[in-house]
């Protein structure tokens, strides 16, 4: 079975992680949010570009009260080197995996381990406070379209886990896991991501998609457990701090 393609990745992530606004100018699609969140932050080309282009893309983020950032793409070779001529630093490069939901929602997690929940609840909000997860990104959760929910993870008969996953055509994307310090190389991502399957299934998802900082040797270890392969990749370009007001 052919995995979705990274094109349809990209998209459902800016289906189930969706910014305060869009603006389009010229060939950009800028996204503003003060949640910090680099996805719902970023400017993306939708067009070739010419000369100017990212200086107008950079002036509209700067007049928004953010720094310009730009996401690159599989497609955004030469707007990577442009901006790396410009001096446009990388910032968070990641991968995205994907597999079918059926390879995953194979065998449910333990009982009263996990929990569908929706709206999130106070314990979840705690846990992802504690990951740096705080208000602005909770809003991203709040204004993304349905089908979606939060999975709560427990062990020890205590809150020890949360995510968000939405779905965004045929394909559910997680976002946002996190595990309490006390409770992390317990398997326990393992389960909430097999539960995110289970309940994806049950709204009609083929696939399973995330991302994960390349950094992350942990998460890949657990994704490439589940099956889930690399279908692409993306990364950012942000300009020094320095820079901004030049």
């Amino acid at each position: 079975m052919k995995l979705p393609s990274v094109q349809q990745c990209y998209d459902v992530i800016d289906g189930t992680w969706p910014p305060a606004k869009r603006q389009t100018l010229g060939p950009w699609t800028i996204r503003l949010d003060p949640s910090g969140s680099s996805r719902v932050s970023a400017a993306t080309a939708d067009a070739p570009l010419q000369t100017g282009d990212i200086g107008q893309a950079a002036a509209a983020m700067i007049a928004a009260k953010q720094r310009p950032l730009f996401m690159i793409r599989d497609q955004d070779a030469a707007l990577d080197r442009d901006l790396d001529r410009l001096g446009y630093r990388i910032k968070d490069p990641v991968n995205i995996y994907a597999a079918s939901v059926a390879a995953i929602a194979v065998q449910r997690p333990p009982p009263v381990t996990t929990f569908q929940v929706w709206p999130p609840l106070a314990a979840q909000v705690e846990i992802w406070a504690a990951g740096g997860i705080k208000a602005g990104r909770l809003a991203i959760m709040d204004r993304a379209p349905a089908p979606k929910t939060t999975i709560l993870g427990r062990l020890k008969d205590r809150p020890a886990g949360a995510l968000f996953v939405g779905i965004a055509g045929d394909c559910a994307m997680v976002h946002a896991l996190e595990i309490a310090g006390a409770f992390r190389r317990q398997g326990l991502a393992r389960q909430m991501t097999v539960a995110a399957a289970f309940w994806a299934q049950g709204q009609g998802a083929q696939w399973l998609a995330l991302v994960a900082t390349r950094a992350n040797t942990g998460a890949h270890a657990l994704y490439a457990s589940l099956g889930m392969a690399v279908v692409g990749q993306y990364h950012y370009r942000i300009l020094p701090e320095e820079d901004v007001d030049r």
